[in-house]
């Protein structure tokens, strides 16, 4: 399986995004009340970086399901739903 460079940048931005994420949360978390603006800027950047970490973390898994790395989602048989609704309507 070949690599390319932007999968690595992928990798590399996943594990800075949860690094930021958990850093500025401890900060939001344990700041002095009384400061309000670093508060919220820690907030800010500690939802930010889950948001870009949680991108991050799916992009790196359709790639895995897409080359084979991870199994695909196992998925329920649903073809039969559409026969049994249109027998179900015929019923009324």
């Amino acid at each position: 399986m070949k690599t390319t460079p932007f999968k690595k940048f992928i990798a590399i931005l996943n594990v800075i995004a949860w690094a930021g994420f958990w850093a500025f949360g401890y900060l939001a978390l344990t700041a002095e009340t009384q400061n309000i603006d670093q508060i919220t800027t820690a907030f800010v950047l500690a939802a930010l970086g889950g948001m870009i970490g949680i991108w991050a973390y799916l992009q790196l898994v359709r790639y895995a399901e897409a080359s084979g790395y991870a199994q695909p989602p196992q998925t329920a048989d649903r073809s039969h739903l559409e026969a049994e609704f249109l027998a179900s309507e015929g019923n009324n």
